[in-house]
């Protein structure tokens, strides 16, 4: 089943909305704020977000960009504010679609169905091939010349991580965040030392990375 976060601090709406869901077929996880909505994304990675712009703690908009920080999922903003500027701020911080309040229930599901075909459509490849190593995501699987190597839960899981988002500055946090929690965000010498077993692992040449790269004081990146 398609998994689809639903986040809107109106009980009733939210109700409905995962009534409908489900019965077309969809696996519906909610939340009533963007905290939670966060946590959830994160423990339960969706194929879709539904998302309000009005929530309890924080606005709608800040929610998407801390989301983009880590996610490409697709993201649908459901919201009664019906500004033009309210819609580009949503747009501008990763949205992918927009619908104001009140709207049909029909539309909804088939702007959500265009959503996923859409990331259906742009999905990464599951193979990461570089002149050193090569990743294969399906079967969480790492060689080097031909041979597997072998990564802990917490290596894989930051190679994970950096390969996903290719070229893009990971930042410390945003890796803390990901692979230890939350509650992780500031220890940083994690990093440089799950870093330095990856890069003995899997560069030709540790002490002078050409794929794992470091950006002093922000995070790292993946090169292929």
């Amino acid at each position: 089943m398609t998994a689809v976060l639903v986040v809107d601090d109106d009980a009733y709406l939210l109700r409905a909305l995962r009534i409908t869901l489900q019965a077309h077929g969809y696996d519906v996880v909610t939340a009533v704020d963007g905290r939670s909505a966060l946590l959830a994304a994160r423990q339960q990675p969706p194929a879709l977000v539904i998302l309000d712009l009005g929530l309890p703690d924080m606005d709608g908009s800040a929610v998407i960009r801390k989301l983009r920080g880590w996610s490409a999922v697709p993201v649908l903003v459901l919201s009664a504010r019906h500004g033009s500027e309210d819609k580009v701020e949503a747009l501008d911080a990763g949205a992918d679609d927009y619908i104001t309040k009140p709207f049909g229930l029909e539309e909804l599901l088939a702007r959500l169905r265009a959503l996923l075909r859409r990331s259906a459509e742009t999905e990464q490849p599951t193979v990461i091939t570089t002149d050193a190593f090569t990743v294969d995501l399906g079967k969480r699987r790492v060689l080097r010349d031909g041979q597997d190597i072998r990564l802990t839960p917490t290596e894989w899981k930051m190679l994970e991580v950096l390969v996903r988002s290719p070229e893009k500055l990971v930042t410390q946090q945003q890796l803390l965040s990901e692979v230890w929690g939350p509650a992780y965000a500031k220890e940083t010498n994690y990093l440089r030392v799950y870093m330095a077993q990856l890069r003995r692992k899997l560069e030709p040449e540790a002490a002078t990375p050409r794929h794992l790269i470091t950006e002093a004081g922000t995070g790292y990146r993946f090169l292929p």
